[in-house]
């Protein structure tokens, strides 16, 4: 499943994918691939993207 609440939140801050990315300890193409819905991160890197996000887990990552 696409995560475009993450692809939404990272535009809104007028953050890149390699900025995200770096930001977390990632490379772009992690990032990427969890945007696509390709990739599913650990809870330890999906609470390190809300914090770079500002967001909540539920925000970014719960499946309604």
């Amino acid at each position: 499943m696409k995560n475009l609440r993450m692809k939404a939140a990272r535009a809104a801050l007028d953050l890149s994918q390699q900025q995200l990315a770096d930001a977390v300890g990632v490379s772009r193409q992690t990032i990427n691939a969890i945007e696509k819905g390709d990739y599913n991160p650990t809870i330890k890197l999906c609470a390190a993207i809300c914090r770079a996000l500002g967001k909540t887990l539920d925000e970014l990552f719960w499946e309604e």
